[in-house]
């Protein structure tokens, strides 16, 4: 049996990792590519495991240790993706998993060389969906969502034709301080905000869980990969982690879709026909799968009031939501540095995407990358200096 040729873009992170332990495992795969930045012993362990004919390391120290490392071995180590070309033409599976606007430009790329492309980076989809959808429908590049809410989003409604769903309810754990008195929250520390009780993340997705910026990015990507409009989705708060998405249909019944918090399991149903989850999870943590009390509630705006930036969005692709991811990516850093309080991380960011100076970017739609990359460097300068 021939195996598929698949690229990880991000492949240290917590998706690519996931993705690689079921690559592993199901031995279908031939990984042909990695991207990373710096994890340089995970970097250097993933090219003994998998044995990529190509790495593509970002940060120039990392990239030049591992070169030497590998000096006299048959693999292609490259700074950047500028000359790939050279080296690779065709691919049929990309995981597109680099966090933040650094995974647009990869992304683009990869529809052009990937017959499937899994997209599991919602910054790029939320800055650059215009040009991601442009190159794929050029390219006839098949984009497949694997953030948990759009993958069961996407299954839900592979069942149920659109003009039939009445609302698209989107479950957020509420993070570890959805009981925690908003007195308290004030003295919010970033070793409290990382602690997410359902999900291992990175440092960013974590706090952004935790202020529930998580949710609003989260009803932002679906807006583009979805065809409806911001009225049919709501924000639940579901603390199991269980359901992942609700679809509410107009013949009076709801439609849902249940599964353990564990990546791997979009993951392999979209790299899988006949993903046997099984294989995967531990004995000790079995339990997880077994059905069990489910609670819904809505969200409290006074506790997490980062959710008003959903009446802020503009109703089509726009500029500005890279001014809006820009500013809270600058913001969280600062608070994991101790910079800023939590608190401030909602007040200054509804503070600068009300600013007249950003609101004008809602009636520009981007038509290259480097509107994006230049917009968002001046919205990190802009967004530094406010909080200096």
């Amino acid at each position: 049996m021939k195996l598929q040729t698949i690229a990880i873009l991000g492949s240290t992170g917590s998706i690519g990792q996931s993705s690689l332990s079921i690559i592993k495992k199901c031995k279908k795969f031939n990984v042909e590519l990695i991207v990373a930045n710096k994890s340089y012993y995970k970097i250097i362990k993933q090219i003994k495991v998998f044995k990529p004919r190509i790495v593509i390391i970002n940060d120039k120290k990392i990239y030049l240790k591992t070169k030497k490392k590998f000096i006299n071995k048959k693999i292609i180590i490259l700074n950047n993706i500028i000359n790939l070309h050279k080296y690779i033409n065709k691919i049929d599976i990309t995981i597109s998993a680099i966090p933040g606007i650094a995974g647009l430009e990869p992304t683009i790329f990869f529809t052009q060389i990937s017959k499937k492309i899994l997209l599991a980076n919602k910054e790029s989809i939320i800055c650059g969906w215009s040009l991601i959808k442009k190159n794929a429908l050029k390219y006839k590049t098949e984009l497949v969502p694997i953030d948990s809410e759009h993958f069961s989003i996407a299954l839900l409604l592979k069942k149920y034709p659109n003009n039939q769903v009445e609302k698209i309810y989107i479950t957020a754990s509420g993070g570890p301080f959805l009981k925690l008195n908003i007195n308290k929250f004030k003295n919010i520390k970033p070793k409290d905000a990382i602690k997410h009780p359902k999900w291992k993340m990175g440092r960013k997705i974590s706090v952004d869980s935790a202020t529930l910026m998580n949710k609003v990015l989260e009803i932002t990507e679906a807006l583009k990969l979805f065809p409806f409009t911001l009225n049919k989705y709501e924000i639940v708060i579901h603390p199991e982690s269980l359901i992942h998405a609700i679809i509410k249909l107009k013949n009076g019944t709801s439609v849902l879709l249940y599964h353990s918090p564990d990546m791997k399991i979009p993951i392999g149903n979209a790299l899988l026909k006949n993903f046997n989850y099984s294989q995967f999870y531990k004995t000790t943590n079995k339990k997880k799968n077994e059905i069990q009390n489910l609670n819904f509630e809505p969200v409290d705006k006074k506790k997490f009031p980062v959710v008003k930036i959903l009446n802020l969005l503009p109703k089509n692709d726009s500029l500005f939501e890279t001014v809006l991811v820009t500013a809270n990516d600058i913001l969280v850093r600062k608070f994991l540095n101790n910079e800023i309080k939590f608190l401030d991380i909602s007040k200054l960011l509804l503070k600068i995407i009300n600013n007249k100076e950003f609101l004008k970017f809602k009636k520009i739609t981007p038509k290259k990358i480097d509107q994006i990359t230049h917009l968002s460097h001046y919205v990190s300068l802009k967004t530094s200096a406010l909080v200096v």
